[in-house]
């Protein structure tokens, strides 16, 4: 099979257990993020994948070959850390070169290879430039380029724009995803930045615990979260606990028409983003609640309705704010198709 495959992959570090029973396919020419909060596993997962540490138990398979106990310098892959790890003393395309130079490339194909991947990232001309004389971000391109310059079968970045400032982090997250689509090289990054993920991924596997919660395109997972761990951790939601009736489901004692329940489930959660959240006024709603908090971010409003005891936000746009104000009883409309229904 094309692409990377792990099966039933596991790390222990004494009676801890880092990484559980993880099953994984990652097809050629994809980028996945592992994304989850710290301590999931994540790191640990990629370190067993670049060949770092070794599984206690399972798998790993590149191309339908086993790499599981290969070393790293033999699995064909190439790494950028957190910290870069560039060469201070060495200049830019020293840096760059420094893998064709140990592998005996002539000093004609190092000088190609470092003048293409130069222009790739957007950098001619700054060969001779000592690392140190680079922005933040032209150390990011550098580092990137030196692991693409073995043009390996495998890509592999651990939380690679963490050290950005917020501007350049978002332009470098289109970037890098646009590169990987030129190459089509198969790509996984590690991080705990949602909107990095959401952004960049053909496929994201949200970790929690050491294990894969959920593994689906963004849009899935955002839409369609597989419990609640996921619908919280992704972005914004509300999470709305429910008991079901013959009708639908009661949700904060009001029932929302329509709502499909699955057969045999007396009670769980109902997930709904902010933005399907619409405000009417009191009365012609099944929910009434009242306007706590209204938050301006310019793009998006944020309106804080407390109902019930819970807290519920919607999001709209600005030209469709809702005319309201703090301390104001607001009704709550909730489309039973923007309603994802999750056990408890």
């Amino acid at each position: 099979m094309s692409g990377l495959t792990l099966q039933n992959v596991t790390k222990q570090f004494g009676t801890f257990t880092a990484v559980r029973n993880v099953a994984l396919t990652v097809p050629h020419g994809t980028f996945v993020c592992l994304l989850g909060p710290s301590g999931c596993g994540k790191t640990t997962l990629m370190r067993m994948v670049a060949g770092l540490d070794l599984p206690t138990e399972g798998v790993i398979r590149l191309d339908g070959k086993d790499i599981t106990h290969v070393p790293t310098h033999k699995r064909d892959l190439g790494m950028v850390f957190q910290s870069l790890a560039l060469f201070p003393h060495l200049t830019v395309g020293e840096n760059i070169a420094y893998s064709l130079r140990i592998r005996g490339a002539d000093r004609d194909e190092q000088k190609k290879r470092v003048d293409a991947l130069l222009s790739m990232i957007h950098l001619s001309g700054y060969a001779d430039r000592p690392v140190a004389k680079l922005s933040g971000g032209q150390r990011q391109r550098v580092a990137i380029a030196r692991a693409l310059s073995i043009s390996p079968k495998l890509f592999l970045l651990d939380e690679p724009l963490s050290a950005l400032d917020a501007k350049l982090r978002e332009a470098m997250q289109v970037e890098l995803r646009q590169l990987q689509q030129r190459l089509g090289i198969t790509t996984i990054v590690v991080t705990h930045d949602q909107r990095e993920a959401m952004t960049m991924a053909d496929t994201v596997v949200v970790m929690n615990g050491g294990e894969i919660r959920q593994a689906a395109p963004p849009v899935d997972i955002y839409r369609r979260p597989a419990d609640t761990f996921v619908a919280d951790f992704i972005g914004m939601t509300n999470l709305i606990d429910f008991k079901a009736d013959g009708a639908g489901a009661t949700v904060l004692g009001a029932s929302i028409p329509g709502l499909a329940v699955p057969a045999g489930l007396a009670s769980g959660i109902v997930s709904v983003r902010p933005e399907d959240v619409h405000l009417t006024a009191a009365g012609n709603a099944p929910v009434t609640g009242t306007v706590t908090f209204i938050r301006d971010l310019g793009g998006t409003i944020e309106t804080f309705v407390e109902a019930c005891g819970k807290q519920i936000v919607a999001v709209s746009m600005p030209n469709a704010r809702p005319d309201v104000s703090i301390g104001q009883s607001v009704g709550i409309r909730l489309d039973p198709a923007d309603c994802v229904v999750l056990k408890s």
